[in-house]
């Protein structure tokens, strides 16, 4: 929860320029604290739906001893499952006319599966562009994660993503490029993220759409931004929710796809993830299945239960720090009532004071991001 500067301290202001979250008197006392309610969006496939709810409740669960959270899950109609998917999202799911009944705080909206190489042409495009509209003009913020920043990025700012000669695919590193926006105040200034994908936007496509970056490895680009505005919406290409488990699981599944003869190439190890032992192990099972194969033998099982116990976590605490500055953002600005996105005072297209933002042709703005 945020300090309230109550007098002239100079520490005060000091503490805000470095950008933790200061309250004025006034505004704090026109705060009416209750509960939060928070929508997802799960647009992942059957495999991934029960993981990935788990996943982003567990984030926002843990991002704050004190508030109360709703979490609301719904889908859209449009994606394709299967009758116990469908059952799953029938029993515990909202619809989203209910959601837009009821409004929300703020939104979470997951990536997805894609089967076409242009997100446009994808059955979940229309349906999720009414969603993303709604959102802009009803919810305080929503946080758009891997495809569906993709999408975002396409059909709001023109920027169509690339796609990448070889899959970004491990557990990269990342330094904080914008210190001063209170959505990375007082995280660690490197830190680790999985990430999972075929595409890219590039810094260059979020400068010219007119994004705050705020975090970026040298390595594969952006992971962290926001709108022009500063809140009222969030991108990530990364994967900050994943389990530590999670890369394991989606190597297991593209090698058993080789197994079945679906890919043609063996696939590589997810980047900075497997240790030196476990690498061992699975260079070791590698070697053991093509033996298995050319002597017609059935295959190996795959050691995933000699590896996952000796798994590293690097990422998890940033990114439950980073969910928990994005909630305490949301629940200083959200209007009591549900369906209106902001409390009295607050300017919608710049609600939390911000500077304004630097063109990215400004020398300066790139001294910073030095």
């Amino acid at each position: 929860m945020p300090l309230v500067a109550h007098n002239d301290l100079p520490s005060f202001a000091r503490l805000q320029r470095e950008g933790l979250l200061v309250l004025p008197t006034g505004r704090a006392m026109h705060q009416h604290i209750r509960e939060l309610h928070i929508g997802l969006l799960n647009m992942m496939p059957d495999k991934a739906l029960e993981a990935t709810e788990r996943q982003f409740f567990r984030l926002v669960g843990e991002s704050n001893p004190i508030a109360q959270f709703f979490v609301h899950p719904f889908s859209l109609p449009e994606l394709e499952r299967s009758a116990q998917g469908r059952e799953h999202v029938d029993k515990y799911y909202e619809s989203f006319e209910q959601i837009q009944e009821k409004g929300l705080d703020a939104l979470i909206i997951t990536g997805a599966t894609p089967m076409d190489p242009e997100l446009s042409n994808e059955p979940f495009w229309e349906p999720l562009i009414k969603v993303i509209d709604w959102a802009a003009g009803h919810v305080t913020s929503t946080l758009c994660s891997c495809l569906t920043t993709h999408a975002v990025m396409q059909f709001r700012y023109g920027q169509q993503r690339i796609p990448q000669p070889h899959k970004i695919w491990g557990v990269f590193p990342h330094r904080v490029v914008d210190a001063s926006h209170p959505l990375v105040g007082d995280v660690n200034s490197r830190f680790h993220v999985p990430h999972s994908r075929w595409n890219a936007v590039t810094r260059e496509q979020f400068d010219a759409a007119g994004l705050r970056v705020l975090v970026e490895s040298k390595d594969i680009g952006v992971h962290l931004a926001t709108s022009p505005d500063g809140l009222r919406f969030v991108f990530c290409q990364g994967h900050p929710e994943y389990d530590t488990v999670s890369l394991l699981k989606e190597y297991k599944r593209e090698v058993l796809r080789f197994i079945a003869g679906e890919l043609e190439q063996y696939p590589p190890m997810p980047d900075n993830y497997f240790g030196v032992q476990q690498k061992a192990i699975f260079e070791e099972f590698a070697w053991r299945l093509h033996r298995a194969r050319a002597a017609g033998e059935e295959p190996p099982e795959f050691p995933e239960q000699l590896v996952a116990g000796a798994l590293d976590n690097t990422w998890h605490d940033t990114a439950e720090a980073v969910i928990a500055n994005w909630i305490g953002l949301v629940y200083q600005v959200t209007h009591r009532e549900r369906h209106l996105p902001f409390m009295e005072g607050i300017d919608p297209e710049n609600p939390l004071g911000l500077e304004p933002l630097r063109p990215a042709s400004d020398p300066a703005r790139r001294d910073d991001d030095a």
